[in-house]
């Protein structure tokens, strides 16, 4: 399952609920009809009925309505609530600079040449993605996963290799 949004909030009083965003494609990925799996998976599945943007106090947000809330005490009951579709429904990725989160996690973590974690999660930032590298026996790191820090992703070899700036792994 690729996450593509949270569910924050309800919106009134008709069961509308306040979505973050989680995917660069949001207009791919809240189309009418579409049927979100979720997490926790006993909250779902969701349906889409459809989405609108709605500005207050000059932030964006995406509002949704989903066909099986109607209320605002339901959609209260879905605070937190991870909205996800699956990876098969995927369109391919056109930009070899591209990567589903789905297909960086748990890839090793390379060192000049040797491995020192694996990549436990993608946390999207406002500058930049990092990766967080799960290192056995010491703390998880935070890795700018820019071009610069990680120079190769190797998918299909299950690496990614990180050239760090001194310090990135220290405490």
């Amino acid at each position: 399952m690729l996450i593509v949004g949270r569910i924050i909030r309800p919106h009134g009083i008709r069961g509308e609920v306040v979505a973050e965003l989680r995917t660069d494609d949001p207009q791919d990925r809240f189309v009418p009809g579409t049927v979100f799996t979720t997490d926790p998976v006993a909250r779902g599945p969701l349906t889409l009925e459809y989405a609108r943007q709605h500005t207050t106090a000059g932030k964006a947000r995406l509002l949704l309505a989903l066909e099986e809330v109607n209320d605002r005490d339901t959609a209260d009951s879905l605070r937190g609530v991870f909205l996800g579709v699956e990876v098969e429904d995927l369109p391919e990725i056109d930009d070899p600079d591209e990567f589903h989160d789905h297909q960086l996690v748990g890839l090793a973590v390379m060192v000049d040449g040797e491995k020192i974690g694996e990549v436990s999660r993608v946390i999207h930032g406002p500058a930049h993605d990092q990766l967080v590298v799960r290192r056995p026996g010491t703390h998880d790191a935070l890795v700018p996963f820019v071009a610069a820090i990680v120079p190769e992703v190797d998918v299909a070899g299950g690496k990614v290799v990180v050239t760090p700036p001194g310090g990135l792994f220290d405490l």
